[in-house]
């Protein structure tokens, strides 16, 4: 790349970060579970290892940006500028004993960059949502004496987390990292009661929780080189129970409508209140087995404390321990083919299971699904254009609760410029 499209490509990003820093994603699901906890908790991996079944802790591949272990910056070249974004469309259908519903959500996924300051250190920003709130449940009671009753649950809303990360590498194939994240957002909730009475006052709830702090997690990964370009990595991540400021508010009103006029009262007004969301404790492991430009396998373990999250002040209910695993792969027949633009691309599966940290009458909400993607490279360059499909499944019918069959499309461009070089000839 020319000097004057590495600055065109510098002064885009230097555009880009600050807008986005202080945007908010749209949210990104419609799923009833959502209108739990903080809502849906977005995955941890970027768009090279998601068609890697999410599998990443382990990995040290050099032409990635790799937030989920910030140890793993240090992979990168010394002469390497990444800068990556992502895209992700979602396919669901939710079903029930008795309903059944379809629902598609698109959205901008993450955006991240990343280059070495020197030979034994790195750096990366990047901005990503951390959860979503996006439902719309109804439900009808016939009470006795009272009629019918239609109460309507709905809410939106995301919480962002971004991320700057330093990596060293202290002694060799030894790398230690941290990512300061500052997440922030705003979630929605509301309630509405409605009387098929019309003598009956009506009754709607709005609750808003807002986040806005800082917080810290930690990484560490080991490499054990082998004979003939083989390494096998182990990469550990923590984050000890970081707490987060909150703003909290909360309307409770009653109306009456007859005769053109409106009666309305209200019955609670707590005014935005601050307190302190503290979020689990997090532990992580993941392996990598790779053979430089030719395969890499990842096994990952993922576990986050939810049982012992508190929101203003109590435990919820309705949260539990989140437990990931995971395993992926990468084959490249030949990357450096000159004939075969097939033998270049890199073909991408895996595998995940995840008890997530949402749990109902004493029934843990478990997640599994397969993936698979291609990495196509760019002519003449590094960069690449990743693209993934996910196939899954949330939930159960059983127990009264919702089973969601999900399709996931992921598309994601890594773009790559060779830095820090002076050129003889441009």
């Amino acid at each position: 790349m020319g000097r004057v499209s590495r600055v065109s490509f510098l002064i885009a990003g230097l555009l880009f970060i600050p807008a986005v820093l202080f945007a908010q994603f749209n949210n990104s699901t419609t799923s009833p579970y959502s209108r739990y906890g903080i809502g849906d908790l977005q995955p941890y991996s970027f768009g090279r290892s998601t068609a890697m079944g999410g599998a990443t802790l382990g990995s040290r591949y050099n032409l990635q940006i790799n937030p989920a272990n910030p140890a793993s910056y240090t992979a990168l070249d010394s002469l390497n500028f990444i800068f990556e974004f992502g895209l992700e469309g979602k396919f669901s259908n939710y079903k029930t004993e008795t309903n059944s519903m379809n629902a598609n959500d698109v959205n901008f996924k993450y955006f991240a960059l990343s280059f070495r300051i020197t030979d034994w250190m790195a750096t990366s920003l990047s901005l990503t949502p951390f959860s979503d709130v996006g439902y719309f449940v109804e439900s009808i009671t016939d009470m006795e004496h009272v009629g019918n009753v239609y109460t309507t649950y709905y809410g939106a809303g995301t919480i962002s987390n971004a991320k700057w990360g330093l990596a060293i590498e202290p002694v060799k194939n030894i790398s230690v990292g941290a990512n300061l994240n500052y997440r922030f957002g705003q979630l929605n909730r509301n309630t509405e009661i409605v009387f098929a009475d019309p003598s009956f006052y009506n009754v709607q709830r709005y609750s808003t929780l807002r986040i806005r702090d800082f917080g810290l997690d930690l990484g560490m990964q080991a490499t054990l080189p082998m004979k003939n370009d083989k390494s096998l990595t182990l990469g550990v991540v923590f984050a000890n129970s970081p707490g987060y400021t909150d703003f909290v508010s909360d309307i409770i009103q009653k109306n009456l409508s007859y005769g053109g006029a409106l009666d309305q009262d209200t019955l609670l007004y707590r005014e935005e209140e601050k307190g302190e969301l503290v979020f689990p404790l997090t532990l992580g492991g993941g392996v990598s087995f790779a053979k430089e430009n030719v395969y890499e396998i990842n096994i990952d373990y993922y576990h986050e404390g939810w049982s012992d999250a508190r929101f203003l002040g109590s435990k919820s209910k309705f949260l539990t321990d989140l437990n990931k695993f995971a395993i992926g792969a990468e084959w490249i027949p030949d990357k450096f083919s000159i004939r075969s633009f097939v033998n270049r691309v890199a073909y991408r599966a895996g595998f995940k299971y995840e008890q997530t940290y949402h749990t109902f009458a004493g029934q843990h909400i478990n997640d599994f699904g397969i993936s698979f993607g291609v990495g196509i490279p760019m002519y003449r360059s590094n960069s690449t254009l990743n693209l993934s499909a996910e196939f899954g499944q949330r939930g159960t019918k059983e127990y009264n609760l919702v089973l969601e069959k999900y399709a996931k499309v992921n598309l994601s461009v890594s773009l790559h410029d060779l830095w820090f070089m002076q050129r003889k000839i441009d």
